[in-house]
């Protein structure tokens, strides 16, 4: 049986982590726990964050909001749809009532699945992620955490403490395709941000690339062609916008689904996101 540990605090979290040989972090478990279920993994120490008080807090400034690391999908979906909608709305696709009480930001940051449904969501938002360390906190930008599937940039010893995105006037979208409605792994996923203030699109990809992908040149592209007075773009300038996204992605074949199909699903999608953007 693993050697759990319990702190309450992120110092005595940093320092159990520490101390414990080869400690692995819980969170919500909902990942963690399907490995220890299948046999795939067997940690000999677990450092469990469900108790520290710091990773519970959601804060809302006048320029930004801080969700601490233990924040669940549920206090997401529940106090944010106003704030946040994107990620209001990735996070009510992901999973049951049971695994949205369960899981948080933070465990989907440390998984950092290429599926992980949140994640273009906070490309798309441009996120600031908060590292808690013996030697002192550290912020990176999600484009910089997130290295490839299933890895990120922590360091021996480090704990994922917060992640910060801006409040900014415009709509956000976040659209999935599955092989059903609800409690499914997504199978291409597109976050688009209508940032009114910077009069500028910003589009996050999920599912079809090694990590969360940003459609930067598509980005450019439909920003300088948007009437922003006035709410419009032109029908053909939106389908460019569409087909440059989708080129911009990198899927695979695989089980669930064909790469030339991903594709489609992205160009539709990201369509999609703008129209409902522009006629909000």
């Amino acid at each position: 049986m693993s050697n759990i540990a319990r702190p309450r605090d992120l110092t005595a979290a940093l320092q159990m982590l520490g101390e414990m040989d080869d400690a692995v972090l819980l969170a919500g478990g909902t990942d963690l726990m399907v490995e220890v279920n299948f046999g795939h993994r067997r940690p000999p120490s677990i450092v469990a964050l469900r108790r520290v008080a710091e990773l519970q807090e959601l804060q809302v400034g006048d320029t930004e909001v801080r969700l601490g690391a233990g924040v669940t999908y549920t206090r997401i979906e529940n106090q944010l749809p106003e704030l946040v909608p994107a990620l209001a709305a990735a996070s009510r696709t992901v999973g049951s009532p049971q695994i949205r009480n369960a899981a948080t930001i933070g465990g989907n940051l440390g998984t950092a699945s290429p599926a992980g449904d949140t994640l273009p969501v906070l490309a798309a938002l441009e996120a600031q992620v908060h590292i808690a360390t013996p030697s002192g906190p550290r912020t990176m930008s999600i484009d910089d955490f997130i290295v490839g599937p299933k890895r990120n940039a922590l360091a021996p010893g480090e704990i994922i403490e917060a992640v910060t995105v801006p409040r900014h006037r415009g709509s956000q979208h976040f659209l999935k395709v599955g092989t059903r409605n609800a409690m499914v792994i997504s199978l291409a996923g597109v976050a688009l941000v209508y940032d009114e203030d910077a009069r500028a699109v910003r589009v996050g990809l999920g599912s079809v690339g090694p990590r969360p992908l940003r459609a930067r040149d598509a980005e450019e592209f439909i920003s300088s062609r948007i009437d922003w007075e006035a709410r419009r773009a032109d029908p053909a300038d939106v389908s460019r916008f569409a087909d440059m996204v989708a080129a911009e992605s990198s899927p695979i074949t695989d089980v669930r689904g064909t790469a030339e199909y991903r594709r489609h699903c992205v160009r539709t999608l990201a369509a999609r996101a703008l129209t409902r953007s522009l006629t909000a």
